[in-house]
């Protein structure tokens, strides 16, 4: 009795091991970042108290499986303005080597930046600085979280699009 409960508890811790050393087989060093882009904002509705847009992000998946993405919060600013500082929980997945472009809808109130964007909106041909933070919410099993940060300057009538 003694010598088979020896035996088991032998193989068990054997079984153990070779999982164990199996795990550490799983390379995950080679697994690259996606990055994030802000496409474009189109406008939908502009009232006076709220605006609503479409925030159009590209999601750029360089590895060689499809990655889901499960949360996507950010925060833009223009000329350290806040556009939009919010969170979408939308689930999807990005194919291999591909891309793929999700549309956030949001509903803001600019209003006390009213003259400020009016400003901004007479020279379209100056530039303004934005700057796109946020995370991106990876995996299911072997969960990932990205922090996300690209700025850079862009002329009024490239990143506002009316319908």
């Amino acid at each position: 009795m003694f010598f088979q409960a020896h035996i088991t508890r032998t193989l068990s811790l054997a079984l153990i091991m070779l999982g164990l050393s199996g795990c550490s087989l799983w390379s995950f060093d080679s697994f690259q970042d996606p990055e994030v882009h802000l496409l474009k904002v189109q406008v939908v509705k502009a009232r006076l108290t709220q605006q609503d847009f479409k925030l159009h992000f590209e999601i750029d998946n360089p590895n060689d499986s499809r990655i889901l993405v499960r949360a996507f919060q950010y925060k833009i600013t223009l000329n350290d303005m806040v556009l939009a500082d919010d969170r979408s929980n939308d689930w999807f997945f990005v194919d291999a080597h591909s891309t793929r472009i999700f549309v956030v809808p949001i509903s803001t109130n600019l209003w006390r930046h009213a003259k400020y964007i009016a400003q901004l909106l007479k020279r379209p041909d100056e530039a303004i600085h934005y700057r796109l933070e946020g995370k991106l919410k990876t995996g299911l099993v072997f969960r990932n979280s990205i922090r996300i940060g690209r700025s850079g300057d862009v002329a009024p009538e490239e990143l506002i699009h009316r319908r």
